[in-house]
């Protein structure tokens, strides 16, 4: 093994990894941990010399002796996770506390022939053929950056969704994501699976959310999803971690022919957030969709690294997102897209827009192309700016304050992303959120 990159930041880690490590486990599973600890006692942690961190200092995280949460009884009630659910009768809603997952809090309804949704631990323990076949094979291999490493090497359970052939889910399933006080000063690795056999429909929807509001605790997690030839995923994740709390979250999603992928990422509470989705369009005909809005303020800071790689031709993709950044905070976008030789009859647009309501927030924006094929149609852009004064002065005239002035221009901008959603309870939700925030207190 190549010597030990980081060793003290990586002891506690390494020592988890080596007790797991001595645990009972399916082989292939066993396997691919053996292989994300490898890479992780290879990988060193990144710095702000590398191009894709160049903005996220990760180092408050390494500064914390962070060692995985372990299993034990819950210490949450169905009061404490009711405020994060929806209770829609016809939903699934998972519960997952400190990175398992608990079925006294969850939500199960009757499901179409062959579908799963549940545990990724029971599914591991049962030998669930498309688990078997799936996990591991789109995050890199399991191995692609050193928090997927680790993830890869501790991972102990997560979420579990299969939607066989033909398959059209109507009602969401949600899974959430809770931490407790149990995680206080350590780390949860939730490992997900998403499959999405040929002309499935599925709409998903994660909540990473706490009972805790003064607790630092790391949620790592990673998202791998196949998406089959003719299906579609239609997904929303909201990240509202407590405010010392830290979370990276790896999405990885292939395509096949014809197939959709949608994404609204919503990002409102954490101390360091970074949200990468990426998708390989991976057959003739695929569409991508990626969306987002990160709401910032104290010194929080919000990552988004998106990337969409089009390896097959007569593939369309989108990347659309909105920062509204307040006080001291930070965000920070990357948008690559990649077109590969042979990807011809491309269509591809990305754009940042980004409000700056303090003199002290910053924004870094990186909207990047790479093109190797001749006959294709791709744009970028990105903007920042303040909330425009001759508008503000428009509202003054007819009798607003500059500050509810301030907070209709700002929630309008924000109503841009949350206006596309089409889940009803999930876009009353956080368009509530989007006004409260904003509205002049």
């Amino acid at each position: 093994m190549t010597e030990v990159k980081n060793p003290e930041q990586k002891q506690a880690y390494l020592t988890a990894i080596n007790a797991l490590a001595q645990t009972q486990a399916p082989e292939w599973v066993a396997e691919l941990r053996r292989k994300g600890a490898v890479h992780f006692a290879e990988l060193p942690f990144p710095d702000r010399r590398q191009e894709e961190w160049r903005f996220t200092n990760v180092a408050p995280i390494l500064k914390m002796p962070f060692a995985p949460v372990a299993a034990s009884a819950p210490s949450i009630g169905n009061d404490d996770v009711a405020p994060f659910l929806y209770h829609e009768a016809a939903w699934a809603e998972l519960v997952f506390v400190d990175g398992r997952y608990n079925a006294a809090l969850s939500r199960t309804v009757s499901l179409p022939k062959g579908m799963y949704a549940g545990s990724l631990a029971e599914a591991i323990r049962d030998e669930h053929p498309v688990a078997k076949k799936h996990l591991g094979h789109y995050a890199g291999n399991g191995v692609s950056t050193v928090f997927t490493a680790l993830n890869t090497a501790l991972f102990q359970d997560g979420a579990f969704v299969y939607a066989p052939k033909g398959v059209a889910l109507e009602a969401p399933v949600h899974l959430v994501f809770v931490a407790t006080s149990a995680a206080a000063g350590k780390t949860a690795n939730p490992r997900n699976l998403i499959v999405l056999d040929e002309s499935a429909e599925l709409k998903l929807i994660e909540s990473y959310a706490s009972t805790v509001n003064d607790a630092a605790y790391f949620a790592n997690s990673v998202t791998e999803t196949s998406i089959g030839e003719n299906a579609a995923l239609y997904r929303v994740k909201f990240v509202d971690e407590a405010p010392n709390a830290f979370h990276l979250a790896t999405a990885r999603v292939r395509q096949a022919r014809n197939s959709r992928y949608t994404s609204y990422v919503f990002t409102a509470g954490g101390r360091i957030v970074r949200n990468e989705d990426k998708a390989l369009l991976d057959g003739e005909g695929a569409d991508c969709s990626l969306n987002g809005l990160y709401m910032t303020d104290g010194s929080m800071l919000a990552d988004n690294a998106t990337g969409i790689d089009h390896a097959k031709p007569h593939c369309t993709s989108w990347i659309g997102y909105k920062g509204i950044l307040a006080d001291a905070s930070a965000g920070v976008f990357s948008g690559g897209i990649r077109v590969q030789r042979g990807a011809q009859k491309t269509s591809s647009q990305q754009l940042n827009r980004n409000l700056l309501l303090s003199d002290k927030a910053t924004v870094d924006t990186k909207p990047l192309l790479e093109i190797f094929a001749d006959d294709v149609k791709c744009t970028h852009g990105a903007t920042i700016g303040q909330p425009p004064k001759e508008l503000v002065y428009y509202f003054q005239t007819r009798g607003m304050s500059p500050e509810t002035a301030r907070g209709i221009l700002t929630y309008g901008f924000a109503d841009e992303i949350v206006a596309q959603l089409t889940i009803e309870p999930v876009r009353a939700r956080l368009d509530r959120l989007v006004f409260d925030k904003y509205s002049p207190k």
